[in-house]
């Protein structure tokens, strides 16, 4: 026990240092010519943002100064690779047309830039913590009709402005000089002078301020308005499934316990009161008890998990270019929550009277990490022939396993001996009979596939609005701020989840179909088919990403994000499922 402390422990400080990692720079006050650390990030096509390569791996001034960052777990999730910069920016010195260096181009060097160009790629440094973006180079294509006519030009001087509050540095931009640029249309080499020039600027906003700029975006009030449609539609949603629950699932069932209290022989009108029927076969186990026992244990977890980022978001944690907080708080969290995860699935699972309980333990340790794990290893394969920063070094991956090892194992396996060991049982107001009643032909609509799908449309019509936001803030370059708006779109998620899935139970059960435990998970995990859907139009509608390592990211990564979200709501739909049915069979006398 004393072991297992100590590996809580270890992952709550890995926790702090990648929540709350920020450059040593965005603290420091500076006096006069100060030089101010200016890292170089990464460049990539603007529109693959999975798609990004270390600063230098194009052919840029090199001043044999350079020296890499020391990164945290976060940011080397996050792909950020920060190396020392050749530009110099003391504070509050103003420069005009400083040189860099002057380097004559090869021609394959050409070729390499010229490519570059054609691709939009952009660059991302960051001066004092701050993200600064730009261009590296622009195509001329005006009164030109045939691509093989375009010029292509690089940015050689860039501009920097920067705006300081007393001794901080409070905002900074790069902006691209179009009248200093390099031919690159021809394959031959170039002579090259890169030049830059600072601008200095004061301002009245405070420095704990400077990091509101980058969440305005989001903020606007077009965008606000969106939002609160979406609010809105959401809400509409929820009423209405609501008072079709009331006047009409209700209404039937008062209509049952009515001839149930009166006359135990009305009973024998199976039209009306089918479910009535099917008592001593609505509480018999599930087939795969197992696999049912570990999927529920998996979107427990899930599901705290996505509490727990969301509390972390709503207090501030993941301000905008807080670089890889989000990623290690995933990390780390799922790690920590293994143990609900173990709990959950092996206490449920003796409950369903299963006696192989270690390997049921298995199954829900990889019923979610299997996948992601298959998934990562194709896609950092990827990253690694792209020589993209996307693919982690061999450190990162070592860290992951340790965490794996050291603190999700053993969390999951003393998870998983307290639910052995809670001597919970199966709450079943009735008793379940020898043998199983046969299930009446059903007409095809009842079937489970077009069950999934009336069960999956309207929670995602509730959310398919704000997923816009989403995606194009995870694989765009917009910013996501309104963590509040989110969280009340994910309860209302959650709510028409557990709705739509009790009312689908619901009938099923007057049809005398007894089988509703994978139903019920199945049609509650739907929406997770219906985002993977929308991912597909986002793609090839909304986005203009394109190459095979930006599809194998968007389509691998998401196919992970979707299975989550089909085992966290198909858990709630199971546990909405399991409370109602326990209530109505509770209600009425059972023979």
């Amino acid at each position: 026990m004393e072991s297992s402390s100590t590996l809580f422990f270890l992952a709550i400080l890995i926790f702090s240092y990648g929540i709350h990692v920020r450059s040593d720079s965005s603290n420091h006050r500076y006096n006069d010519g100060d030089a101010v650390p200016l890292y170089t990030n990464k460049v990539g096509p603007f529109h693959n943002p999975s798609e990004t390569y270390r600063y230098f791996d194009l052919p840029f001034c090199l001043t044999g100064h350079e020296r890499d960052k020391s990164e945290a777990f976060g940011e080397v999730l996050n792909g950020d690779r920060l190396v020392s910069s050749p530009y110099i920016l003391e504070f509050k010195r103003d420069k005009d047309s400083q040189a860099v260096c002057r380097k004559m181009l090869k021609r394959e060097e050409v070729v390499q830039f010229r490519d570059a160009v054609k691709k939009d790629y952009y660059f991302q440094m960051y001066y004092d913590d701050l993200p600064i973006w730009g261009f590296i180079g622009k195509v001329d294509k005006e009164g030109k009709t045939d691509p093989s006519e375009y010029k292509y030009f690089l940015y050689k001087h860039i501009q920097f402005d920067v705006l300081y509050n007393k001794d901080r540095v409070i905002e900074i931009s790069a902006r691209m000089d179009p009248h200093s640029v390099v031919d690159l249309t021809e394959d031959k080499e170039v002579d090259v002078e890169f030049m830059y020039s600072v601008k200095w600027k004061e301002t009245d906003t405070p420095f704990e301020r400077r990091m509101d700029k980058y969440s305005q975006s989001s903020s606007l009030p077009h965008h606000l308005e969106i939002h609160w449609f979406s609010i809105i539609n959401s809400c509409v949603t929820v009423l209405l499934l609501t008072g079709f629950l009331a006047t009409i699932l209700m209404r039937v069932l008062k209509n049952d316990f009515m001839k149930y209290a009166q006359d135990e022989e009305a009973a024998d009108d199976q039209e009306e009161t089918g479910w009535k029927y099917i008592h001593g076969d609505v509480f018999r186990f599930p087939k795969y008890k197992s696999l049912f026992a570990a999927a529920l244990g998996s979107g427990t977890q899930l599901f705290t998990l996505t509490v727990f980022i969301f509390l972390l978001a709503l207090v501030g944690v993941f301000y905008p270019y807080n670089r890889g907080a989000l990623f290690t708080a995933l990390v780390v969290i799922y790690a920590l929550t293994s143990g609900i995860a173990g709990y959950m699935a092996t206490s449920f699972y003796i409950q369903l009277e299963g006696t192989n309980w270690v390997r049921n333990l298995l199954l829900t340790g990889c019923l979610f990490c299997g996948p992601l794990f298959l998934m990562f290893c194709f896609l950092n394969t990827v990253a690694i022939a792209y020589s993209s920063t996307a693919a982690l070094p061999f450190g990162t991956i070592v860290v992951i396993v340790l965490i794996w090892t050291l603190v999700t194992s053993p969390l999951l396996v003393l998870g998983g001996i307290a639910g052995k060991n809670s001597k919970a049982e199966f709450q079943a107001p009735c008793r379940t009979t020898k043998y199983p009643r046969e299930i009446p032909p059903l007409p095809w609509y009842r079937s489970s596939l077009p069950q999934m799908a009336m069960a999956g449309f309207l929670p995602f019509s509730a959310i398919y609005i704000e997923l816009y936001y989403i995606f194009a803030s995870v694989w765009g370059h917009r910013i996501y701020t309104i963590y509040s708006i989110l969280f009340i779109v994910f309860i209302i998620l959650v709510i028409v989840t557990a709705f739509i899935t009790v009312a689908l139970t619901y009938f099923q059960l007057a049809a005398e179909d007894h089988e509703w435990w994978w139903r019920s998970f199945l049609c509650g995990g739907s929406t997770g088919l219906f985002i993977y859907g929308y991912c597909l139009y986002y793609y090839y509608a909304r986005s203009d990403m394109s190459g095979f390592m930006q599809t194998s990211f968007f389509f691998g990564y998401m196919a992970c994000i979707c299975y989550g979200f089909f085992l966290m709501l198909g858990t709630v739909g199971f546990r909405a499922s399991l409370l109602f049915v326990r209530h109505i069979y509770r209600s009425i006398k059972c023979e």
